[in-house]
């Protein structure tokens, strides 16, 4: 690879030299770099720095891969780094990179990826793969916004700090890809993920968090809101952990949108609410719920369901939600026409029950 700077947009990719070796060391103290790239010193100082700069970066060019600073273009500080690593056997490269916490919210990221890809393939790589830690849902932005496609998670491919293996989400980009950015199927809340909500004033929903794993277990583990689960099935805390942990994924992903009922004015978590099955050749994704047994009796559920229906027809490209229940189930039955939802047909033993028998399915929807 030449030895050049890459004009990105607002910023330039360049060479680091040892006068950014201050910028690099405050940079990479920042809470985010320190959890999504364990392999980064921690605590990092100026010595960290003068090394990567004066002794990895070049090893990094003599071994056919890339390293640049990402400096701002009219001040020429230092932003954040960006790099390929060197070609595989296949001549395959990854794409890698951080920002300065200065530097976030202004789209720098995406402009260093798209043209550092951009470079790479002109210079002949075939393929070049983006790996991110399953909840850094910034990143995966990134990916997307550069015209990067998911192909899958790799389970426990890489160490967190903390000693847990961490799933790592796969986007790639092929030469002969457009490049054009991917939009999700699936828009965040108004406010983004993970601050983002829609409120009537009652209830508020936000999107669900590693920090609701545990209210949520425990409304998981209610008596009859496991029985209601398909199948129905005794749930761990380890899988409550790992939806809160892959629920910004799945929704970048456009497979699944898990949201917290909460109380609007105490803030408590009294139930959830979903979009899961998202099938978008049909324009069509399911609606699933559960409250606390407290919370009860107060027209949250049903006030939930409206508002999630009401911004899936406003925000996302879906035209039909539907729901299932069970046939005896009023208070179901209940909530969904008070959300809007029409009775449509009865399904007979469509779904798994309790030691190996069939249950009833009563369907419900609501269009557009």
């Amino acid at each position: 690879m030449p030895l050049e700077t890459i004009p990105a947009g607002s910023a330039v990719l360049r060479l680091p030299n040892e006068g950014d070796a201050g910028d690099v060391a405050r940079a990479c103290a920042d809470p985010d770099v320190v959890r999504y790239i364990p392999l980064v010193p921690s605590p990092y100082s100026r010595d960290d720095a003068l090394y990567w700069i004066t002794k990895a970066v070049p090893a990094t060019w003599e071994a056919g891969g890339a390293d640049f600073l990402i400096a701002d273009g009219a001040s020429g500080g230092a932003l954040g780094t960006v790099g390929l690593k060197p070609p595989d056997r296949f001549g395959n490269s990854e794409v890698g990179y951080w920002l300065a916490p200065w530097a976030r919210g202004r789209g720098v990221a995406t402009e260093a990826v798209r043209a550092l890809s951009a470079w790479g393939f002109a210079h002949g790589l075939p393929r070049i793969t983006l790996l991110a830690d399953v909840e850094n849902v910034p990143s995966q932005r990134v990916a997307m916004r550069s015209g990067f496609t998911l192909e899958g998670v790799q389970r426990g491919a890489a160490g967190g700090r903390d000693g847990r293996r961490v799933d790592l989400t796969a986007y790639a980009r092929l030469a002969g890809d457009p490049g054009d950015p991917v939009t999700p199927y699936l828009p965040f809340l108004p406010g983004g993920f993970p601050g983002g909500e829609l409120t009537d004033g009652v209830v508020r929903l936000t999107p669900l968090t590693t920090d609701d794993a545990e209210e949520c277990h425990r409304l998981r583990t209610v008596p009859d809101v496991a029985a209601s689960r398909v199948p129905p099935a005794p749930v761990t805390y380890a899988a409550t952990l790992d939806v809160c942990r892959r629920n910004g994924h799945l929704w970048l992903a456009g497979r699944q949108a898990e949201m917290a009922i909460r109380d609007a004015r105490t803030g408590a978590l009294a139930g959830d609410v979903q979009l899961s099955n998202v099938v978008p050749p049909l324009d069509q994704a399911m609606v699933g719920y559960s409250l606390h047994p407290e919370f009860r009796g107060r027209g949250f559920t049903a006030r939930a369901v409206r508002l999630l229906a009401d911004w899936a027809f406003a925000s996302t490209p879906l035209r039909r939600l539907v729901a299932g229940t069970a046939p005896g189930n009023t208070a179901s039955h209940r909530v969904l026409e008070r959300a809007g939802f029409t009775r449509e047909l009865l399904v007979r033993g469509l779904l798994p029950g309790p030691d190996g028998t069939r249950v009833d399915d009563l369907q419900w929807a609501r269009s557009r």
